[in-house]
């Protein structure tokens, strides 16, 4: 019998922004209580994570950028840079949100998978935040799980539509972490970091062009038998109602891109942590479709205890 899909969230470490701010903060909330109006708690369990220690944070990130984001000595280019302004709020949240990614890795390694209710900060670098990134989950995990010997080697599958420059840039030249990003090519940020795999793709590319090169990485250019746990980047921003995107993507072909990279993981018998990334819809309501549908989508295909 499948164990309950464990769901790490944030939203309660409330990140104060000025009115009619265009990131969608309630998303996270939203899609948390959607989800648990749908399941019931045999099939779900929602859990508060640990904040990410200084040392967990440092694994990925440099001590001065660290120290600043702390102190708040982070100047008004670096907090326009950032998308936020500065508060201890800020701090807070961004660490909880990392810790999410954390505590989801460690729990895939024994369920098979978890989620992080938000994260997929790729837009981070190790000595500065950007793109509404302050510190990057997925490579603090990454650097956690293979200080703490429960993994070796990890790939990323980002699939948001904004080019993971930030995760690209800390692990270049790492063979220990394989990074694939599937983004727009005329779409922020407008200077990529080449990563191990980078796929970009022309404005107004729809299900079936997208889906197809998906399809094709997945079994191509993956090395499964060498890859100890995957993470992927669900963006809701490819999708064809985004104001930030320019791909083409429905409804119906994301919740066709989960299911591939959930039953390749499943094929394989890889855990696969799945953060939410970015979503900017005019309509709140699609952010959040898309995101539960692809939380169902992956416990569909992995919530199970026999890995």
């Amino acid at each position: 019998m499948p164990v309950p899909l464990q769901a790490f969230y944030s939203d309660c470490f409330v990140l104060p922004l000025p009115e009619h701010h265009r990131f969608p903060i309630d998303k996270y909330r939203l899609t948390r209580e959607r989800l648990g109006a749908m399941l019931p708690a045999d099939r779900i369990l929602f859990c508060v994570p640990p904040a990410a220690s200084d040392e967990d944070i440092l694994r990925a990130h440099s001590e001065e950028y660290l120290e600043q984001v702390k102190a708040g000595d982070l100047s008004k280019v670096e907090q326009r840079r950032i998308g936020f302004p500065w508060s201890p709020e800020m701090v807070e949240r961004s660490r909880r949100s990392t810790g999410a990614t954390q505590q989801a890795a460690r729990q895939a390694m024994l369920d098979g998978v978890a989620v992080n209710l938000a994260g997929g900060t790729h837009h981070a670098f190790a000595d500065h935040g950007q793109g509404y990134c302050v510190f990057n989950d997925v490579a603090v995990a990454i650097r956690t799980l293979q200080h703490e010997g429960l993994i070796r080697k990890a790939a990323v599958i980002d699939c948001d539509v904004h080019q993971g420059n930030g995760t690209a840039s800390i692990f270049k030249n790492d063979p220990t972490v394989f990074t694939c990003s599937l983004h727009g090519a005329n779409n922020f940020p407008f200077t990529k970091c080449d990563g191990d795999l980078d796929i970009p793709l022309p404005d107004g590319t729809e299900d079936e062009a997208y889906l197809k090169v998906l399809a094709e990485v997945l079994d191509n250019e993956v090395s499964w038998k060498n890859i100890d746990m995957v993470f992927y980047l669900a963006g809701a921003d490819p999708y064809e109602g985004d104001r930030l995107g320019k791909l083409k993507l429905t409804l119906q072909g994301l919740r066709m891109r989960d299911d591939l990279v959930a039953r390749a993981c499943l094929t394989h018998r890889k855990p696969l942590v799945t953060a939410m990334a970015g979503g900017y819809a005019k309509n709140i309501a699609d952010i959040v479709n898309i995101h539960t549908t692809t939380v169902l989508t992956v416990m569909q295909c992995l919530g199970r205890s026999d890995y």
